[in-house]
């Protein structure tokens, strides 16, 4: 660690008690003097000062329950006092909190027991300078890091260290092992090269021990070499001839040579007479092949011309969705102008009612006046004109209450119009829901089934089907078993991917397939039988292979995304052939995000052999159009069957309480619509009560009117602003009159804007059906374009394997030829004159064969004489170069020895040095 110049003594609390300063003095300055390097140091620290301890506090630590906080000087410092004062634990605790071990210590042998009895934990805090310009990451910690350890009861360490204001920089030790490492902070061991002595001898200790080893490995290796060298000697002096037999041998192979030639022609005879037959059989091949390539490319112009159908049908309901959106919000605009007109109409006639009023008022008062004047008149003349004011009364009040029932029968209509409208686009849609219900529970119920037989998601009568399957095999009615479903015989190997593969597949997943069209007829028979009234499953016809098709030259291989066919495990080859010849799963891609899907099918060219893609949530995309998926989760290939079932009777649950909602929607319509009605009905009866009334005082007012009355002059002002009132309310009357007509205008704009709208829309929900149609006709056209290509691929395949076959006899006939001829040319090379031989090859290959046995047991016992010569010399080198290697090592395993001995005495004698030191109490802290 770090060194100072000078010394400071550090004072605790009643328990220490001081050492002479003299002797303290005197035994740092002949340690000073023992270690040159020391003032080398010390000048270094004279520079800078970053490192220093400044201070250190103990709580719980070793059997201290509360020590410090000490503060060092800024040189040397000596930590003097009794037994027990804590001189050890301040050193201990250095140690431990600035990365040492507890072995390290000499106080326990781990971290736990420096814990003081009863506590759960134990801290340390010590503070480092960090001034000059060797500080560490000043603009982090600034002048001062505070390092501060925890020790639990378990034995674990945690740190923290924090900065000057602290706040806690860092909780790895890493972060404590760089700033020790740049602080050059050293320990005991470290400090005085125990440690570096102690790695030399355990180094020196390990090579002794290899050395052994070897020296013992290489005496048995000696030994052996030994009895090598004396094997080699025997067989040195043991040399004969083998003349005559290998004079025989080779007599024999000469006959051998001719006999491979006379055998090679004979197989090469029936060779050419397959191959001529074969040849001729390649014509009606070549007629099947044609023929299905008509028909695929019949089946395909049906499929093109489908599929333009349903993009033209798709087009179409693309374009009237904006017209529709627009429709709407233009009968919404008309909606509210003709509120807006109500209100103009509602209050122009709430101010004719006032005018009105006002007009009752002036006459009454014109009337009381005549009355006055015209009191000579008598009491007839009186009565006729209280008469003529009452039956004004009367008529204005009934002309309120004839506009206040046409506008009330006028709402009650349009109110019964826009119930029974609601009423019809409520059934629709209910409808659609029951159906949708309906479809809900009977996937529940194959859901609840399925728990014990996975079968039954297929289909109730699914099992029962099977089983019939497996009795027809038995009795032996199929030729080849039939397959499926093929979905239970598919397994996904990420199960994300589950609604991908389910709308990709379509109806092949509760499909069978057959191997000819016999087990066809057997197995649509059984599915009569075991399911007369519910969806049969298609059945394909397929010849079965027992390899899967060779896809490598037509499949799609994308570096990240997989196929159907690489995303699906398949043991059965046939159910894999079966997908691939109707669906083409070795080109269809599977990408979860539909943004990537779009990206990859549509950003450019599309991957090699790439049909089409499809995204996880089931949306079909193509190099120029996509379709979204219609179905929301997988219904057959989801792993989690009670996942499903929960969710399935949550969807019916809501679907329940939606329709329970639906019902009293439609009740309270129905009460509305009644309620209208009869209100309606009343308001027309009464309408034509006070209208025949009104006739009625119209013709009394008009008898009563004809008898004219003397005027007086008093009431010419007031029969002025009658007559005034009386041109306000014409002209009111006739406002009024235009704003019902514009009323009637806007309401007859808004009724003409939602037929349209509604009509629109009728016509994107006709599409729609027949874009359904057309899909399901378009599919029924894909599976026939399979069946096709299917079958024009097996006569493709057969022909292609046919001429494989004439081409591969054609190879093996001019290699048999090119071998015939090799033979004939080794056979002369070997022996120039042809040899006619009537033994067979076999008894000659057994006479060579035991000819060779004797020949090379005879060499293995004798040998030949310059390999044996050789083999002597070789053995003997090596066993005098095995015996000079054995020799060194054991001389250099006496070196080791010596050395070994000598770094024991040097490391002893100082550990030694260093242990009294530590027991006589006097510790010096140097610190860098």
């Amino acid at each position: 660690m770090p060194k100072r110049k000078s010394g400071s003594a550090i004072e605790e609390p009643p328990k220490r008690v001081n050492v002479e300063e003299k002797d303290v003095e005197d035994e740092s300055d002949s340690d000073q003097e023992d270690h040159p390097q020391n003032r080398q140091v010390q000048g270094v620290s004279e520079v800078s000062d970053a490192g220093i301890v400044e201070s250190i506090t103990l709580k719980n630590f070793m059997c201290h329950s509360h020590l410090g906080p000490f503060t060092f000087g800024s040189n040397v410092n000596f930590v003097v006092g009794n037994n027990g004062s804590g001189k050890s634990a301040i050193l201990t605790a250095l140690i431990v909190t600035l990365g040492g071990n507890a072995h390290a210590t000499n106080r326990g042998l781990s971290l736990k027991g420096f814990v003081k009895e009863g506590e759960s934990s134990a801290d340390v805090s010590i503070t480092l300078r960090n001034k000059g310009r060797d500080a560490f990451k000043s603009e982090v910690y600034g002048p001062a890091i505070t390092v501060d350890l925890r020790i639990t009861r378990e034995g674990l360490r945690t740190y923290k260290l924090r900065s000057k204001s602290g706040q806690i920089i860092s909780t790895k030790k890493e972060e404590l092992l760089s700033i020790l490492d740049h602080f050059n902070i050293q320990f005991f061991m470290k400090s005085t090269k125990l440690d570096k002595m102690k790695e030399d001898f355990v180094q020196i200790k390990t090579t002794k021990r290899i050395t052994e080893e070897k020296i013992e490995q290489h005496g048995q290796y000696l030994k052996d070499l030994k009895q090598k060298y004396l094997e080699k000697e025997e067989r040195f002096k043991n040399l004969s001839s083998l003349d005559e037999k290998e004079t025989k041998l080779e007599e024999l192979q000469n006959q051998m040579a001719w006999v491979l030639v006379q055998d090679m022609e004979n197989e090469l005879k029936p060779l050419k007479e397959k191959l001529q037959s074969d040849r001729h059989s390649t014509e009606k091949y070549d007629a099947k092949v044609e023929e299905w390539k008509n028909k695929v490319e019949e089946a395909e112009g049906k499929y093109r011309q489908i599929e333009e159908r349903l993009e033209g049908i798709t087009q179409q309901v693309q374009e009237l969705q904006p017209e529709s959106a627009q429709l709407k919000s233009e009968a919404r605009e008309k909606n509210a102008v003709l509120n807006s007109r109500e209100v103009t109409v509602h209050r122009c006639r709430a101010h004719l009612r006032d005018l009105e009023k006002d007009k009752a008022q002036l006459s009454s008062r014109i009337n009381v006046l005549k009355l006055s004047i015209t009191q000579k008149s008598g009491a007839e003349s009186q009565a006729r004109m209280e008469r003529v004011e009452q039956l004004k009364a009367e008529l204005e009040n009934m002309n309120h209450q004839t506009s206040t029932l046409e506008q009330q029968i006028d709402q009650y209509r349009h109110a019964c119009r826009c119930a029974t409208e609601e009423q019809g686009k409520m059934k629709r849609e209910q409808d659609v829901f029951q159906k949708s219900i309906d479809a809900n529970r009977r996937n529940l119920q194959n859901m609840e089934s399925s728990r014990s037989n996975r079968l039954r998601r297929f289909g109730e009568h699914m099992p029962t089907l099977l089983t019939a399957i497996d009795k027809a095999g038995r009795k032996g009615q199929f030729r080849q078993k039939p397959r499926g479903p093929l979905g239970h015989l598919i397994l996904l190997k990420d199960p994300d991917l589950a609604l991908a593969v389910e709308v990709c597949l379509k109806g092949q997943l509760q499909a069978f397939t057959c191997d000819n069209h016999d087990d066809e007829k057997v197995l649509q028979g059984l599915m009569s039988k075991v399911c007369p009234n519910a969806r049969r499953p298609a059945i394909i016809t397929s010849h079965f292979l027992p390899r899967v098709h060779d896809t490598r030259s037509r499949a799609v291989n994308h570096p990240e995304y997989p196929s159907v066919l690489h995303s699906l495990e398949i043991e059965d080859p046939v159910v894999a052939n079966c997908l691939i010849d109707q669906r083409g799963i070795e080109s269809v891609l599977l990408i979860k995000n539909q943004t990537d899907a779009r990206r990859v099918m549509q950003g450019g060219s599309p991957p090699r052999n790439c049909s089409q893609a499809f995204s996880k949530d089931g949306d079909q995309v193509f190099n120029n159009r996509s379709y979204s998926a219609e179905q929301t989760r997988a219904n057959y290939l989801s792993g989690d069957v009670e996942e499903e079932i929960r969710h399935l009777q949550k969807e019916l649950e809501n679907q329940k309480a939606q329709a329970t909602r639906f019902q009293q929607q439609m009740g309270k319509l129905d009460d509305d619509v009644k309620q209208n009605d009869g209100l309606l009905r009343r308001a027309q009866v009464e309408e034509r009560t006070i209208k025949n009334k009104a006739a009625k005082i119209k013709l009394e007012l008009s008898e009563l009117q004809n008898v004219e009355e003397p005027q007086s002059e008093d009431l010419n002002p007031l029969e002025e602003e009658l007559q005034e009132i009386v041109s306000k309310i014409s002209s009111k009357r006739a406002e009024c009159d235009e704003a019902q007509a514009q009323m009637a205008d806007c309401k007859a704009a808004y009724e003409k804007a939602e037929q349209k709208y509604k009509q629109h829309k009728e016509q994107i929900f006709t599409a729609t059906e027949d874009a359904e149609h057309v899909k399901d006709e378009l599919s029924k056209t894909d599976q026939d374009v399979g069946k096709c290509k299917h079958h024009k691929k097996h006569y493709d395949e057969k022909r292609t394997a046919h001429l494989r076959s004439i081409q591969a006899l054609e190879g093996n006939l001019e290699s048999k030829e090119q071998e015939l001829q090799t033979s004939v040319a080794k056979a002369t090379e070997i022996c120039p004159e042809r040899v006619e031989v009537r033994r067979t090859a076999r008894s000659l290959d057994n006479e060579i064969s035991r000819l060779n046995v004797k020949i090379s047991t005879q060499q293995r016992q004798q040998g030949n004489r310059d390999e044996v010569v050789r083999q002597y010399h070789e053995a003997l080198q090596n066993y005098k170069n095995m015996a000079m290697q054995m020799k060194n090592l054991k001389s250099y395993v006496q070196c080791l020895n010596g050395l070994m001995n000598q770094r024991l005495q040097k490391y002893s004698k100082l550990r030694r040095s260093v242990g009294d030191k530590l027991c006589q109490g006097k510790i010096i802290l140097r610190l860098t």
